[in-house]
């Protein structure tokens, strides 16, 4: 025996407030993916070598990211977060097809900083700089 039918208004109704709901979930999931990396967005991740040249990367709240290297060089790619490490997955200019996941602190503000290693495990300092800078040296 069928169920009740609905009036075809209120069925359109109820798909359309279905549909709303379903659309808002990936946002909602991705802003509380996003709080321990919050702090940078709008901000500077630089990264200073052993041999003091230096990296900066900036995260944008979709996931994406770009950067200037320690050869002056841009590049980008894609950033997840898995607990308190950002997954950065280099796109541009093609690289390796795996990614890299330093710790990135949950409680980072501006001007904190911490030690970490690059891909390679070489030693590397941390700093969350305020705004879009490049620390670069300018030749």
């Amino acid at each position: 025996m069928p169920g009740p039918t609905l009036h075809p208004r209120l069925r359109r109704s109820l798909i359309r407030a279905g549909l709303v709901l379903v659309s808002l979930v990936p946002g909602l999931a991705f802003s509380a993916q996003a709080e321990g990396v919050a702090a940078a967005f709008g901000n500077t991740v630089a990264t200073t070598y052993p041999d003091g040249r230096t990296q900066e990367i900036w995260l944008e709240p979709g996931g994406t990211w770009t950067g200037i290297g320690r050869t002056h060089k841009p590049f980008s790619g894609a950033w997840t977060q898995k607990g308190e490490k950002i997954c950065l997955r280099q796109q541009r200019p093609t690289s390796f097809p795996f990614s890299y996941c330093p710790a990135f602190p949950a409680s980072a503000h501006v001007g904190d900083g911490w030690a970490s290693k690059d891909f390679f495990g070489t030693p590397i300092q941390v700093k969350l700089l305020a705004g879009h800078v490049n620390a670069q040296p300018t030749n």
